[in-house]
């Protein structure tokens, strides 16, 4: 294992974004270890996008699986001591990795830092969604994967991310991280951003909650049995 960090871009479909994705990842000022981008069986050019980006980027393809199967993947088959993640179609800002990086080398309890998101409208959005997908207006903290940087070792004792493909995967992994109380932090900073467009699946799939239902059930179960190890299982 090598002491860097390794990028992780699952991409299925998003060969408008995908390529964004990655300059911002290059544009770091702390550059990565490897960047590893996962295509999940893109029926598109995504593949081909990503492999334009430079030598840095490594494409590697696989059969659709959805995005846990395909970050779990590249974890599998990556080589840095520290993992991040970055959605197709989101950003980061040029210093995401190298303050995260910081924060674990001033603390070696940390084990996982998150920062703050901020959201933007894509070009291509129509003004009707626009309108009825809002951007929120100043930043906000947020623990999911595109704004964590995690050691491997931690990311390892609280296992992959759900591959059934059900809604709230992060949410779930987030959900077992607190339940083993991983020490973690939030940057005050903004260093993501995330695109609204009309293909996110929180628009495309607003409608399905009862997943999210489900992940909050099984966080409060995992509560419980900490709780009353006794009770586990009954």
């Amino acid at each position: 294992m090598n002491d860097g960090i390794s990028v992780i871009v699952p991409v299925f479909d998003d060969a408008a974004y995908v390529g964004q994705a990655i300059e911002s990842v290059l544009g770091q000022t702390l550059r990565p270890l490897e960047i590893l981008v996962v295509d999940d069986g893109s029926t598109d050019s995504s593949a081909e996008v990503a492999a334009a980006c430079g030598a840095e980027v490594r494409v590697v393809r696989r059969p659709h699986a959805g995005a846990g199967a395909a970050r779990n993947h590249g974890v599998a088959i990556s080589r840095g001591s520290r993992l991040a993640f970055l959605d197709a179609d989101d950003l980061w800002l040029p210093e995401k990795l190298e303050l995260q990086e910081a924060a674990l080398a001033a603390d070696p309890v940390l084990e996982m830092v998150f920062a703050h998101l901020e959201h933007f409208h894509s070009p291509d959005l129509s003004p009707e969604l626009a309108q009825k997908f809002p951007c929120p207006p100043r930043s906000m903290p947020c623990t999911t994967a595109v704004a964590m940087l995690v050691r491997r070792e931690a990311f390892l004792r609280v296992g992959g991310f759900d591959e059934s493909g059900s809604l709230g995967e992060v949410i779930d992994w987030y959900a077992r991280a607190r339940a083993l109380a991983l020490p973690e932090t939030t940057l005050p900073e903004s260093l993501v951003r995330r695109r609204i467009h009309s293909a996110n699946t929180g628009v495309r799939r607003a409608a399905d909650k009862t997943q999210y239902a489900r992940i909050a059930k099984a966080a409060l179960d995992r509560r419980r049995a900490l709780a009353n190890p006794s009770k586990a299982g009954k």
